[in-house]
């Protein structure tokens, strides 16, 4: 082999090497882990307008990157957890109107507050589950309660989601049931706020 084949083949492998580094980088953001910039107020105090979160995709399950179609499922959402999720395309029968004005570039960030199986009602802003009232640490009332929902109990494989800001969201009680595969990951951090590096847990 001459001098010039050796050079191609170093060439070649630092191409190889440069792919394998760019597959791994995209399918990490696609399936592991992603960022995103918070547009509105929605679930405010939690998260700021301009607030920077980072979110784990891989906490319900992998994804084949680029699809909805789950490689494997770990467990699903819970009750309380903040969720990035693909928004609805049209409202569901019987409730106001679609969402609006809170798009994450084309993802949304809520609190899931009640699961498949669940009696969920809200009543002026605040959450009965199975007739229970529920003590949220998070929800703001600051806006007021925003609409009333319920009761009526939430289908398999569904969630109900609701902005932290109950009276400045636009979130289930306007859209209806947000499916599990909607999902696209567990809100982890915010990791900016007001142009300041910031870990704060979500």
């Amino acid at each position: 082999m001459g001098r010039s084949d050796l050079v191609e083949v170093r060439r070649f492998r630092r191409f190889l090497g440069f792919a394998a580094i760019v597959t791994t980088a995209f399918t990490a953001r696609a399936s592991l882990a992603d960022h995103y910039r918070v547009p509105s107020g929605s679930m405010e105090p939690t998260v700021h307008v301009g607030d920077h979160i980072v979110a784990w995709k891989a906490a319900y399950g992998l994804r084949l990157p680029l699809t909805e179609h789950y490689l494997a499922h770990f467990h699903a959402p819970a009750r309380g957890d903040v969720v990035v999720l693909e928004p609805p395309s049209a409202p569901a029968d019987g409730v106001a109107s679609p969402v609006d004005g809170e798009l994450l570039g084309s993802v949304l960030l809520k609190r899931v507050v009640a699961v498949e199986g669940d009696l969920v009602e809200v009543k002026r802003g605040r959450l009965f589950i199975d007739g229970q009232f529920v003590e949220e640490e998070h929800a703001s009332l600051a806006s007021g309660g925003g609409p009333d929902f319920g009761p009526v109990r939430v289908p398999r494989g569904q969630l109900l989601v609701l902005g932290d800001n109950r009276g400045n969201s636009r979130d289930g009680r306007s859209f209806g049931w947000v499916a599990r595969d909607q999902v696209l990951g567990r809100a982890a951090a915010v990791v900016t706020r007001e142009g300041h590096l910031t870990y704060e847990p979500l």
